[in-house]
C-alpha cells in the first residue's frame, strides 16, 4: 500500500489538496474556540509550521486511505455521504459563526442588537427542541408508506420541504413575538434606548437576529433533508428513463430526481478538477454528487425561507403593540389566509363564469380579493407544483423563479416592518 503511494505521488497529492479543503472549512470554528489564540498562532510562523506538517500528515494518511479502499465505486460512495456530508456541515457551522459578524460590520448599532437576538435566539431550548422534532419528522416520513402509485418520492420530498419551511415559521413566529414583547412589556427596552440605540435599530436588529437563526435552523434541516431524500431514493425503487451510458445516471432501478441530476452536470466537473489521480477524482466525484443534492434541495429551502421572513416581519410589527397570544392568532390567520386567498379567487371566478354567481358567491369572492390584495402571496411559495409536475423542470431556470419570489418576500418584509416602525415609534416604554 505505501509504495503503490509512494510510486503515485498524485494520490498524495490529492490526498492533502482533500485534507487541505476540510481545514480551510474548519477555521471559522477554530477561530471561535479561542480567537486569541488562533490570531497568535496565525501570526506564528512555527504554527503555521505545524500546521503544514499536521495537513502533510492527514494528507498522507488520507491516501493511504485512497489507496487501501482502491474501488472507485466505494471511494464514491465515501466522498458522498462522509467526505461530502462533513464539508457541508462545516459550511453550515461557518454560517452560523460569521453569519451575525457581517452584519455587525456592515451596520454596527443594530448589528450589535441583531447579534444578541441572533445569540438568545440560537442559545433557547426551543430552538433546538423544534429542530430535532423537525428532523426525527423528516426521518419518520422516508418509512411512511404514501400509496401513490410510484410517486412516495415526490411526496415524501413534499412533505420534506414543508417540515423545513413549517419548523423555522413556527420558531421565528414564536421567538418574535416572545422576545419583543418581552422586552417592551418588562421596560427592558426602556435601558437599551437610553443607550445610543434608535427605535428602528431596535425593531429591526431584532427581526435580523431572529431571521439568521431561522436560516441557520433551515440549513440544519436541509442537511438532513439531504441525507433522508437521498436514503429515500437508495431504498424505493421505480423504472426510469435514465441514460445507462451516463456515469453520473442512477441504476434503472432507482429513483431520478431531475433537479439533482440537472444540478450534477454543473456540480461534479469542478470538484474533479481540483483532485489529482483516479482514487482522488472518485472521492471529488462523490463529494460533487452531495453538493449536487445540496444545490437542488437549496432552491427549495430558500423558496419557502421566503415566507418564514414575511411572516417573521408581520410577528415582530405586531409584537409592537399586541400581546403574544393575540400576536399569535392573527399571524396563525396570515398564513392561512395568505394560502386560501388566491384559492378562493379562482374558485369563485370559475362559479361566475358558469352562471352560478350569487350574493354568497360575490360576498366570498370580495373577501378573497381583498385578502389577496392585502395580505402576501403565500401560494407563491409553495414548492409542490415543481415537484408533482410530470415534465422535466430546468434547475437553473426554477433558480431565476426562486429570487424573483424572494424579492417579492423583501419587499413584503420591508412593507411590514416600515408598519411595525409606525406603531412603535408612539409606543410609551416608560
Amino acid at each position: 500500500m505505501f509504495s503503490t503511494l509512494f510510486n503515485d505521488p498524485t494520490v498524495l497529492l490529492a490526498g492533502v489538496v482533500l485534507a487541505t479543503i476540510q481545514f480551510v472549512a474548519a477555521l471559522p470554528w477554530l477561530w471561535a474556540i479561542d480567537p486569541k489564540g488562533f490570531k497568535s498562532a496565525a501570526a506564528s510562523p512555527v504554527s503555521l509550521g505545524y500546521a503544514v506538517l499536521g495537513l502533510l500528515v492527514v494528507g498522507g494518511g488520507a491516501g493511504a486511505f485512497l489507496v487501501y479502499k482502491g474501488d472507485p465505486a466505494n471511494l464514491t460512495v465515501n466522498g458522498r455521504y462522509i467526505y461530502g456530508g462533513l464539508l457541508h456541515l462545516q459550511l453550515i457551522v461557518d454560517l452560523f459563526l460569521l453569519l451575525p459578524q457581517i452584519v455587525m460590520v456592515l451596520w454596527p448599532k443594530g448589528g450589535v442588537v441583531a447579534f444578541a437576538a441572533y445569540r438568545e435566539s440560537c442559545r433557547q431550548p426551543m430552538f433546538w427542541l423544534i429542530t430535532l422534532g423537525a428532523t426525527v419528522a423528516i426521518w419518520i416520513s422516508v418509512a411512511i408508506p404514501y400509496f401513490t402509485f410510484g410517486d412516495d418520492y415526490k411526496f415524501m420530498k413534499q412533505i420534506g420541504f414543508d417540515l423545513v419551511m413549517l419548523a423555522a415559521t413556527l420558531f421565528g413566529v414564536l421567538a418574535a413575538t416572545m422576545s419583543i414583547s418581552e422586552e417592551i412589556e418588562g421596560r427592558t427596552a426602556v435601558t437599551l434606548m437610553s443607550k445610543p440605540v434608535n427605535r428602528r435599530q431596535f425593531l429591526v436588529g431584532k427581526f435580523l437576529g431572529i431571521v439568521m437563526a431561522c436560516l441557520i435552523m433551515s440549513m440544519l434541516l436541509n442537511w438532513s433533508l439531504t441525507y433522508a431524500l437521498r436514503a429515500s431514493r437508495e431504498f424505493d425503487t421505480i423504472n426510469n428513463a435514465a441514460d445507462p451510458t451516463d456515469p453520473l445516471a442512477a441504476p434503472a432501478d432507482k429513483i431520478v430526481d431531475p433537479m439533482t441530476y440537472q444540478a450534477q452536470k454543473t456540480v461534479v466537473p469542478p470538484f474533479k478538477r481540483i483532485v489529482p489521480s483516479v482514487p482522488g477524482k472518485a472521492i471529488a466525484t462523490g463529494a460533487g454528487l452531495w453538493f449536487s443534492d445540496a444545490v437542488a434541495h437549496t432552491f427549495g429551502v430558500m423558496l419557502g425561507f421566503g415566507q418564514v421572513m414575511i411572516l417573521v416581519a408581520i410577528a415582530s410589527a405586531l409584537a409592537t403593540r399586541l400581546t403574544f397570544i393575540v400576536n399569535l392568532v392573527l399571524c396563525l390567520l396570515v398564513f392561512f389566509l395568505g394560502h386560501l386567498a388566491p384559492v378562493i379567487v379562482q374558485v369563485t371566478q370559475q362559479v361566475q363564469s358558469q352562471g352560478g354567481a350569487g350574493v354568497g358567491v360575490g360576498l366570498v369572492g370580495f373577501l378573497g380579493r381583498l385578502f389577496d390584495a392585502l395580505l402576501p402571496s403565500l401560494e407563491s411559495f409553495n414548492m409542490s407544483r415543481a415537484i408533482i409536475r410530470e415534465t422535466e423542470l430546468d434547475l437553473w431556470q426554477f433558480g431565476v423563479y426562486v429570487l424573483t419570489v424572494t424579492g417579492y418576500s423583501l419587499i413584503y418584509t420591508v412593507i411590514a416592518l416600515i408598519v411595525g416602525l409606525l406603531l412603535f415609534e408612539d409606543r410609551d416604554l416608560a
